[in-house]
């Protein structure tokens, strides 16, 4: 009986068809942001390196979203949708945004009335430092200031970054 169970179990974890609390790894929760480590990351089908390359991420730091884990692979979601697997030790826990719609305004402070400090172009790459409310404060090609959440991809609605 016990054999039979451990059985079923390898089965189902090689199925992927385990409950979501087996499938984290890491113990970390489920969905984060963290980014890419380096600047040509190859994204797969599936969680090993007998699976074939479906994109190729070439953005240094580019902020993706954790959404599933397997041993040491990571299925992750870029800022456009894209999702497939990477191993682990491609990503990083830093955090980072990237600037997604029109050209923004870098603002000096967090308000809609702020001086812009910067205007940064979608697809820029930028550090995470902050976030509260609706603002969060970054630093983008060596200027510092503040984004409304919805201009970038790299944080949650309700999060709070530090």
């Amino acid at each position: 009986m016990l054999r039979r169970l451990a059985v079923l179990l390898l089965i189902l974890l090689a199925s992927g068809l385990a409950p979501a609390e087996a499938a984290k790894e890491s113990g970390l929760p489920l969905p984060r942001f963290v980014s890419v480590r380096s600047g040509e990351v190859n994204l797969r089908t599936g969680p090993g390196t007998r699976y074939p390359i479906e994109w190729v991420l070439t953005k240094r730091a580019m902020p993706v979203e954790v959404i599933q884990e397997f041993d040491t692979w990571r299925r992750i979601r870029d800022y456009q949708g894209t999702v497939g697997w990477v191993q682990s030790s491609f990503l990083t826990n830093r955090r980072t945004l990237i600037v997604t719609g029109a050209t923004r305004k870098l603002r000096e402070d967090k308000a809609e009335s702020a001086a812009a400090v910067a205007m940064v172009e979608p697809g820029l790459v930028g550090r995470l430092l902050e976030c509260r409310d609706v603002w969060c404060r970054a630093e983008i090609g060596g200027y510092k200031g503040w984004l409304k959440r919805g201009e970038f991809f790299g944080a949650y609605p309700d999060e709070v970054v530090k």
